[in-house]
């Protein structure tokens, strides 16, 4: 059985070496030695830290565990996804057993017995267990998972409490109901700095609950001109702003103030040893290649901030000057954990950094923080990495040693610790760090954000053209918090551009009709001749807001405003056009139309470079490290969409008025041609979303000319798929290899030679391994005689299970980087300066060169370059002919295909 999956992934050249020919030729170490344990083999550290496994949940039936925090005692309470809590006694690091004590924890003495679970977060403070419970109420006997049997209590923020002193819970009372469930639902809580009050975080599909206190002002709209295009596929399509948000309350849950919003679902948030909150967000994976995707990242929570998130293709830029920028994009991947070093007993270059958890590529990375203005930027490094580590949640224990968990979705779950044994100095001693003299700055201008001020006018003026666009942030927040009437005249009559710019947009948020006129003529006073890129971005982007909060200015202000602006359109800088775009279009700009077209017809060089450069991790880096996620990447990293084009297409679908039948031809033929490129699950629908808003604006006789022009005739019934000759009818599902093996208990006979033929195109198998005439592919071997050799069920097993085992020949390798990082590929090649290595099995020519001087170790990987699922859009029939072509070796003339 063995020997299929090794001739499936290996090639015929490197298969005449053998293991040890292979090994000694690469010099790699082996992925796992026998009698070693494969939880702690399949984990990357950096030097001089250790690796304890304590506990597999999983594997006592206790479930699969998503949080974790210290009671007063110093034990770990854990929080099964779908169950209860438990409670562990760890022994200490260094004992001769390191598996805890379990305790599954009960409530009430007959007064509340109903207990608490489904915790995304917990916390442990004033005397007190705090739980955010994520979930939705079911009745007794409905089984929701391993370690369950019913859920008791719904979403909500709930304090338990010991108060007979017998040191089991005794009391739960709810101090917030939550609207919300799910992954996107109530997530984590946190202690403040200060120790006297708390935050806590939740997703995107959790309402905002009534607060007495809002450091965001509650005047948050949609805010974007770009037509809105939900997603194709129904994800959050009911869910507007403000997105994930970030509340603070105190012990008793009296006073609850909103802090920050506009996240999609970010899981976790931490302070820092200067007090500065943290927040790492989630990315929408379905937006891969479209020009509004945003990569997971790392944002500084300041006072009031904003962060943009927006349903559908409506997520705000990071230029906009009514939201902040992130300190770090990441890139691709799932946020769960995020955690401060300051407590951890590490070296000191460690404590002033951040621990954040990548749930799907099982990265925890180190984000070193670095003081830039008022606010920070940072560096990443991997303190340690799996294939697979589907990371939960991590904390700092009472002894200093990091605890984290793995789980999730049902998953297998485990409890490891990490410890640092190197040569370096350690101390458990928290660090205090100081705030710089512009963070203080902005600080004390946040202070105007709690409500009115006398004072507040006054102070934050003179900030609103600060150089730090943070503080230019608060300072505008802070005039927001005020009457109107007290800044309004000032406003309307600043001289200054940058500081008008910015009380401007203050006063559009206010959403009063009557201050558009003077509003529009204040904009067309700012002179921005001077203005750099950033500083003309933040003016159109008040245009923008004005159009949208108080209506489009009229014919006479219009032919105005375009006459400023018309002759920088296009510019040939993405933003910019973009911005102008988003102006000259809703105005009807006289030739803004053809020029549009010109930027569509323009190639795309940045969307091809933009996947490495704008994020710390490389996109081509992630497919091995979770293959059935990485798909996705892989397709788009193959033929990567134009992305300034594609916005500009969706634009211009806006655009009503002044088109010829030439210019309309050119418009449809470009979506046509949009649908050769890959992106995210929800790219074609979204690109056929747009073209059937332009469809709008088309004459009614000539809809169905533009209809195929522009591609009607590629595209599934739902416009959400590309159907091509390859195409499976579906539908499909989760192949199991008990199920696919069924179907092959009769013989196989007359299959359908030409859609098994098909089949295999749409599998991708086309792409790596070559079949008779067929194919061609260098990443897998030669199937011709595979039939020969193996029986249906070996066939099937390394298909739906390639991990299983992984031959060394053509296994993927992990290089360790002497800068904290580490690349997963398939080493193609070496000489004596650089290893050569191919990461994406879809664009195999594509290679990645590493220098030797770069890398500390090499070591295999346990996941296969075949990609997991690639039957999973086949139905049986498909399935059986799909099968019936490989035993064939892709000749027509075999028996199977011979008709009764």
């Amino acid at each position: 059985m063995n020997a299929i999956r090794k001739y499936l992934i290996a090639s015929v050249v490197l298969l005449s070496l053998g293991s040890l020919g292979f090994n000694r030729l690469f010099k790699i170490e082996p992925a796992r030695v026998e009698g070693t344990n494969p939880k702690l083999d399949k984990i990357r550290l950096q030097p001089g830290f250790k690796l304890e496994h304590l506990l597999s949940p999983s594997d006592e039936n206790i479930g699969s565990w998503v949080s974790m925090t210290f009671d007063d005692k110093g034990r770990m309470i854990c929080s099964d996804q779908y169950g209860g809590l438990y409670r562990l006694t760890i022994p200490a690091a260094g004992a001769a057993s390191v598996k805890p004590q379990i305790e599954k924890l009960k409530f009430g003495k007959g007064v509340d017995t109903l207990g608490i679970g489904n915790a995304h977060g917990m916390l442990y403070a004033f005397n007190s267990l705090y739980v955010m419970v994520n979930a939705r109420v079911t009745k007794p006997g409905a089984v929701r998972g391993p370690g369950s049997s019913f859920t008791p209590r719904g979403s909500g923020l709930y304090r338990v409490q010991d108060l007979d002193g017998d040191d089991q819970f005794d009391k739960i009372t709810l101090m917030k109901e939550f609207v919300g469930e799910g992954e996107h639902g109530p997530h984590s809580i946190i202690l403040s700095p200060d120790k006297k009050s708390i935050y806590l975080i939740s997703g995107n599909h959790t309402d905002v609950p009534p607060m007495d206190a809002y450091r965001l002002p509650k005047n948050w709209q949609e805010d974007n001109i770009f037509p809105l295009i939900k997603d194709p596929r129904g994800h959050a399509n009911d869910r507007y702003a403000p997105g994930g948000w970030i509340a603070n309350i105190d012990p008793e849950g009296k006073k609850w103030e909103l802090i920050s919003a506009g996240y999609r679902n970010a899981f976790d948030i931490a302070f820092n040893e200067t007090g500065d909150l943290f927040v790492y967000d989630a990315d929408m994976e379905w937006d891969f290649g479209l020009p509004w995707y945003r990569p997971t990242r790392i944002c500084h929570v300041t006072s009031g901030s904003e962060y943009g998130w927006r349903t559908g293709n409506s997520k705000w830029s990071t230029t906009y000057p009514d939201n902040l920028p992130p300190v770090l994009n990441i890139g691709q991947g799932s946020p769960t954990s995020l955690l401060s070093l300051r407590d951890a007993k590490f070296p000191a270059k460690y404590k002033k950094s951040l621990l954040a958890f990548d749930w799907t590529f099982g990265i925890g990375h180190i984000i070193k923080l670095k003081p830039s203005g008022s606010t920070f930027l940072a560096d990443r490094e991997e303190l340690f990495s799996g294939i697979p580590l589907p990371l939960t949640d991590g904390v700092i224990g009472p002894d200093g040693n990091l605890y984290f968990l793995t789980g999730g979705r049902r998953l297998e779950s485990d409890l490891y610790r990490i410890t640092y044994v190197g040569p370096e100095e350690t101390s458990a001693k928290t660090i205090v760090g100081t705030p710089n003299p512009l963070n203080e700055l902005r600080r004390k201008i946040e202070q105007f954000h709690q409500g009115p001020n006398p004072a507040a006018v006054a102070m934050a003026w003179p900030y609103l053209k600060h150089p730090d666009r943070f503080i230019r942030y608060a300072a505008r927040m802070a005039l927001e918090h005020q009457p109107v009437a007290e800044w309004k005249d000032k406003a309307l009559s600043e001289k200054d551009p940058i500081a008008a710019t910015q009380a401007l947009i203050g006063l559009i948020r206010q959403s009063k009709p009557e201050f558009k006129s003077g509003i529009y003529t204040a904009l067309l006073a700012i002179d921005n001749k001077a203005l750099t890129e950033s500083q003309t971005l933040d003016v159109l982007r008040a245009y923008e807001l004005a159009m949208l909060r108080l209506g489009m200015p009229d014919a006479s202000m219009a032919s105005k405003i375009i006459a400023k602006f018309d002759a920088k359109y296009p510019s040939n800088r993405m933003n910019m056009d973009r911005a102008l775009s988003r102006l000259l279009i809703p105005l009807e700009a006289p030739k803004v139309i053809e020029r549009t077209l010109k930027i569509m017809e323009t190639k795309d060089t940045a969307s091809a470079t933009a996947y490495r450069v704008e994020s710390a991790t490389s996109s081509a880096d992630l497919i091995m490290r979770n293959p059935q996620y990485g798909t996705d990447i892989a397709k788009m990293l193959e033929k990567i969409p134009p992305a300034q084009q594609t916005y500009m297409a969706t634009m211009l679908s806006a655009a009503k008025n002044n088109w010829t039948p030439e210019l309309h031809e050119r418009y449809f033929k470009w979506f046509k041609n949009s649908f050769q490129f890959s992106g995210g699950r929800s790219y074609v629908g979204f690109i056929d979303r747009a073209r059937k808003l332009a469809l709008k604006n088309v004459a009614e006789n000539k809809r169905t000319y533009y209809d195929k022009l522009g591609g009607a005739d590629l595209l599934s019934a739902n416009g959400n798929d590309v159907m091509n000759v390859d195409s499976p009818k579906g539908p499909g599902k989760q192949w199991k290899l008990e199920e696919a093996v069924a179907l092959f208990d009769a013989p196989l006979t007359d299959r359908d030679f030409k859609n098994g033929k098909s089949m295999y195109a749409a599998t991708t198998c086309v792409r790596c391994h070559a079949i008779g005439s067929e194919g061609g592919g260098n990443v897998g071997p030669d199937l011709t005689n595979l039939g020969t050799r193996f029986s249906k069920k070996d066939m099937l097993e390394a298909i739906i299970n390639p991990n299983k085992t992984v031959s060394d020949q053509y296994a993927a390798t992990q290089f360790m980087l002497r800068n904290g990082t580490s690349v997963i590929g398939r080493l193609t090649n070496q000489d004596k300066m650089a290893y050569y290595v191919s990461q994406n099995p879809y664009a195999p020519d594509q290679v990645e060169k590493i220098l030797k001087k770069n890398v500390i170790s090499l070591k295999y990987s346990p996941v296969s370059s075949m990609l997991p699922g690639l039957i999973n859009s086949l139905n049986a029939e498909e399935l059986k002919d799909l099968m019936a072509y490989l035993m064939a070796g892709g000749s027509e003339s075999n028996a199977v295909f011979k008709k009764k």
